[in-house]
């Protein structure tokens, strides 16, 4: 089983790699970011998508 996870508020860079996406980014939290890849939680639904950056 793995470790919990804070999900946080996406800075300005993270959201301008959501906008392009077409992602609305009030409903989009960050679990994890690296120099290639950005892994999003939705608010509500608790989906989890990866972008490439």
């Amino acid at each position: 089983m793995s470790s919990m996870k804070n999900d946080r508020k996406p800075t300005l860079k993270q959201k301008k790699v959501l906008m392009q996406a077409k992602l609305n980014t009030k409903n989009w939290l960050v679990r994890c970011h690296t120099a290639r890849q950005l892994i999003i939680v939705h608010r509500v639904s608790g989906n989890t998508r990866k972008l490439s950056c």
